[in-house]
């Protein structure tokens, strides 16, 4: 459903949060999605945006490692005394990076697909004693999965957004950010429509996916609420089956590290 419509209908924007079982490796997580809305009384409708934590989908794509697995580098090694990081963990960190542009107490800040995360997007939160959770190999194509298997079970249109929280620069806190989607937009262009005063928008893009990731955050958390979807219906998302995923830029387009990189 189109933004439009949705206010003129004064539609509200509603959020699910839907509770599951602990997910394992190789679990199959759209039955335990399916089993989640069913226990929620829930079913999809056409437009819907479901929303999955990165971390329930990793675990059920058996992307856990066992950090007594691992066997650090020399570089590995360097990085853990300045961060304080497990050796073990800064190797996976290495290499699951494009690039390390360096690190504070307990996190380098690297590139990952493109997307600038700390750690590589890699943590030992929710995850088993001993063990890691790497990123989801793919998340745009995993969501891309998870579409076509609710549209051939559901026979609804829907979009998938795969989820993390990331801290802003500057600001204490967490927000949720979408490293993998499908089905719909996930930036909207708004370059040349008119603002309040009739003038031209130049610049601005609305990142439609992060936004959404954001606000199922609210129902989702960051504990033990074993929430790994959520729900989104009735949102501003323009739908899109065949929409290009989560969208980047190059660094040095980037207003952080483009201005960073000019005073070095």
């Amino acid at each position: 459903m189109s933004s439009s419509k949705r206010i003129e209908q004064n539609l509200p924007l509603t959020i699910y949060g839907l509770k599951s079982v602990l997910i394992h490796p190789k679990d199959n997580i759209f039955e335990i999605l399916c089993d989640s809305l069913d226990a929620a009384n829930l079913s999809f409708e056409d437009g819907d945006i479901l929303v999955i934590a990165e971390s329930a989908l990793a675990t059920s794509e058996n992307r856990l490692v066992l950090l007594d697995s691992v066997s650090p580098s020399a570089d590995a090694f360097c990085y853990s005394k300045t961060t304080g990081l497990d050796a073990r963990e800064v190797e996976l960190i290495l290499q699951e990076s494009e690039h390390v542009f360096g690190g504070v107490s307990g996190v380098l800040l690297t590139l990952w697909n493109g997307i600038l995360c700390p750690n590589a997007g890699i943590d030992n939160s929710n995850a088993p004693e001993g063990y890691v959770i790497l990123y989801p190999k793919n998340p745009s194509k995993s969501a891309q999965q998870i579409m076509y298997s609710a549209a051939k079970r559901f026979k609804k249109r829907i979009g998938v957004i795969i989820a993390d929280s990331r801290t802003q620069p500057l600001r204490l806190g967490c927000t949720g950010v979408a490293i993998g989607a499908a089905g719909f937009e996930a930036v909207l262009d708004k370059r040349g429509e008119k603002d309040l005063f009739g003038k031209s928008l130049h610049i601005t893009r609305i990142a439609a996916a992060d936004i959404l990731a954001s606000a199922a955050e609210a129902v989702m958390g960051e504990c033990g609420e074993c929430i790994p979807f959520a729900l989104i219906r009735n949102s501003f998302a323009v739908m899109n089956p065949n929409a290009a995923g989560v969208l980047t830029i190059p660094a040095d387009e980037c207003m952080y590290l483009g201005c960073l990189k000019k005073q070095d």
